[in-house]
């Protein structure tokens, strides 16, 4: 053990921890979630990008000397490539606006500099954790910008897995172009389409939730750093902020840039509802997919069954041979805590008091499962789903072959009413509507017949030039 101090008196560290007497408090403290912030490595990055930037602009400034810039610089790099992670042991829920996930970068950062100097962890006269890694800096800039650099990297991380996603329903939708299907509307039967038209309109739905994200990324860019504590930027040097930014723009290669009025920028945490907003809107959109596909791929024997799901696991422990449709159901269950997230950081942007907003720590928490949860969701729903649907053809043959529905296009040319009327028969007698519109003698079977032809249907103004 060693023991280390703050200002409420000594305290005894495990020898091989990197973290210090301020982790020790916020585990002691915050038994919330079990879930440390180990578990976000993309915020451990953000934070060692803060670091190893303020470390350039204080060397700049004369507020360190070089070995300390150098050795904090180091330890960025070694955290940067994954290493040590586990230190950072204090829960990803805590009070104190993120000053315990802070000061337990700081205490890792200065101890792993240590280490590269030799030294051993708790040497603070060489490398202190607050006086130089966290030289120039408070919490309530550093915390920030390290949310906003780990869900930056977390957008571009989902952007990959929507394009591969998008890009498996696009190969789907090339696949059944040619497959005629009814569609529904209000689960009722509708007009003819292709089952290509159907899974195209996924492909859109997807395109345009990525376009909304990449547009939505920038939020994420305007940082507060230099502003320090409230946004005036005591502590910091003269011209501090103007070196730090860009340092944290080329070591990140996030494009970050100074927010305009960095005391708005420290209060007001609108950015994080805003992309969470963004993420509601994509989760709402892929639960309707899911459920589409859960709908499209019922029975095999008793439900609609247009589409076949590749068959993942056993479905039941009583029933033998049941199957069920368990990879939309889990992209499902992410949606919806997608969406329960978006409440829980809307509560928590709302709550900020005037310079500060003191619950950021759950804002980073949510965003980040939002973030990785969908990721990872849309990646089993490709290659696990999508990749292995097969079209239900012979079902889908026969309900065109016996649709009233197709009756809908004769509308310009024999009126709704005459439609209606065919339609009506045709489902009270179970006769085909050709039959029935002889009948009624409204138009010969031949006519009909060869005007309903259903591959002329999914394209308007197929039937325009046709007369009765």
């Amino acid at each position: 053990m060693r023991q280390e101090s703050d200002f409420l008196g000594p305290k005894d560290i495990p020898d091989n921890a990197y973290w210090g007497v301020h982790s020790a408090r916020a585990v002691e403290n915050f038994p919330i979630t079990g879930r440390t912030v180990a578990n976000m490595p993309a915020l451990v990055r953000g934070f060692a990008y803060v670091k190893k930037a303020a470390a350039a602009a204080n060397l700049a400034m004369g507020a360190i000397n070089q070995q300390q810039a150098d050795a904090i610089a180091k330890a960025c790099d070694i955290l940067i490539a994954g290493q040590h992670h586990e230190q950072f042991v204090v829960d990803v829920i805590q009070g104190g606006a993120g000053t315990s996930t802070n000061m337990n970068a700081n205490e890792v950062i200065a101890n792993i500099a240590l280490e590269t100097l030799g030294l051993p962890k708790g040497r603070y006269d060489v490398i202190h954790p607050n006086d130089h890694v966290n030289a120039s800096q408070s919490t309530n800039d550093a915390y920030p910008t390290a949310v906003k650099l780990a869900t930056y990297f977390g957008i571009q991380d989902l952007l990959a897995a929507l394009a591969a996603l998008r890009g498996a329903f696009q190969a789907k939708a090339e696949e059944f172009k040619d497959v005629l299907k009814i569609g529904r509307t209000q689960l009722q039967d509708a007009v003819p389409m292709t089952l290509g038209q159907e899974f195209s309109a996924f492909v859109s739905m997807i395109a345009d939730d990525e376009k909304r994200l990449r547009e939505s990324a920038y939020l994420m860019c305007e940082i507060n750093m230099g502003g320090t504590a409230i946004g005036t930027g005591i502590n910091a040097p003269v011209g501090y902020v103007d070196v730090v930014v860009p340092k944290l723009a080329e070591f990140s290669g996030v494009p970050v840039v100074k927010a305009a009025d960095l005391i708005a920028a420290t209060g007001d945490t609108g950015a994080f509802a805003d992309i969470s907003g963004i993420l509601k809107r994509i989760a709402v959109k892929l639960s309707k997919i899911s459920n589409d596909l859960r709908l499209l791929s019922s029975g095999p024997q008793a439900g609609v069954g247009d589409i076949k799901l590749p068959a993942r696991q056993a479905g039941s422990s009583i029933m033998p041979g049941k199957v069920n449709p368990v990879i939309p159901e889990v992209m499902n269950q992410v949606c919806f805590e997608v969406i329960g997230n978006d409440a829980a950081i809307t509560m928590a942007v709302e709550a900020g008091q005037l310079q500060l907003n003191a619950f950021e720590p759950l804002m980073a928490w949510a965003l980040h499962q939002s973030l990785s949860h969908l990721s990872n969701a849309c990646k089993t729903l490709q290659v696990n789903c999508v990749e292995g649907i097969e079209a239900n053809t012979s079902l889908l043959d026969a309900r065109i072959a016996e649709s009233v529905t197709l009756v809908t296009a004769l509308n310009p040319m024999i009126g709704y009413e005459k439609a209606a009327q065919i339609a009506k028969t045709a489902i009270a007698s179970g006769k085909p509507i050709a039959v029935v519109a002889e009948e009624l003698g409204i138009m010969s079977q031949a006519k009909m017949k060869s005007l309903l032809v259903a591959d002329k249907l999914t394209t308007p103004g197929a039937l325009t030039a046709e007369t009765v």
